[in-house]
């Protein structure tokens, strides 16, 4: 059976492995394609794209858009995207923007909080990906300050902690309508980790075209309530790793979730034909 992992970050974002190391990883995992999914940026595609044919490694172009609907983060998964287009880029940029603006407020909280953080060691750990909240966490962990990532979310820059700040998150039903726009596939992201379950039909209401039904964090009662969910509105199932990079007994956990690779052609399929709806 081919699998694909279709749930992977890179250091475009908030992952540890570049587009290269990730596609490296692919094959060693003996993986037919994987989906290349950063947070709220498509900078981590073309690099992949390039190494992939020695690999022989399908990629899938993607992302991951951060969104909120009745004050919960909601994740929408784009599959086969036109990463190209430059009012797309102009929006990812306005994201960046407001992503960085956070985060120097999130380090001047830290600082009066007596923690020792500048935002050019945070840059530095970010390289030249969007900087997030695990690059400020692996700041503090560098230094001292905690023993591991989990310990910051928690205590400091977790929400409802004293160094959180709240960030810009576009609508659910944007995210849906700028990936349709783009001729991909809207994909609800792990629903398993929604804490309000009553508000997951509503969101699929929304257009969306398909459900990750596996993921790392889901247990067997969420994929088979997933899997219902999608039979019985007709959609797409997709699944991965939603790997960044952290290594697990000297491995990065990707492609050890996985699906087969018959569901990355329907993906595909379904972008084409709404590329032709698009076009007519």
């Amino acid at each position: 059976m081919l699998k694909a992992d279709l749930h992977i970050h890179t250091t475009s974002s908030d992952g540890l492995l570049s587009p290269e190391e990730v596609v490296t990883w692919a094959a060693y995992k003996k993986l037919r394609a994987i989906g290349i999914t950063d947070h709220d940026t498509v900078k981590g595609i073309q690099p992949a794209i390039d190494v992939s044919t020695k690999h022989n490694i399908e990629i899938v172009p993607g992302i991951e858009l951060s969104t909120e609907y009745k004050d919960e983060e909601i994740h929408i998964l784009g599959y086969y995207i036109d990463y190209n287009r430059d009012w797309l880029h102009n929006k990812l940029n306005e994201i960046y923007e407001a992503r960085f603006g956070r985060a120097v407020k999130m380090i001047d909280k830290l600082n009066d909080m007596g923690f020792k953080i500048t935002l050019e060691q945070v840059k530095n750990i970010a390289e030249s990906g969007t900087i997030g909240r695990p690059h400020i966490a692996r700041a503090m962990q560098e230094l001292g300050y905690i023993d591991n990532l989990k310990e910051a979310f928690k205590l400091y820059i977790g929400k409802g902690c004293p160094a959180y700040v709240e960030r810009y998150r576009m609508s659910s039903r944007e995210a849906v309508e700028i990936i349709k726009q783009l001729g991909g596939v809207p994909v609800l992201a792990h629903p398993g980790l929604i804490n309000n379950k009553i508000i997951i039909k509503e969101i699929l209401d929304m257009g969306i075209e398909g459900i990750e039904v596996y993921h790392s964090k889901h247990d067997d009662e969420t994929v088979r309530a997933s899997y219902k969910l999608a039979a019985e509105r007709k959609l797409l199932i997709t699944g991965g790793s939603d790997c960044h990079g952290i290594f697990v007994n000297n491995e990065p956990i990707l492609g050890n979730i996985w699906v087969d690779y018959k569901n990355v052609k329907l993906l595909k399929e379904k972008a084409e034909n709404t590329r032709k709806l698009i076009t007519i």
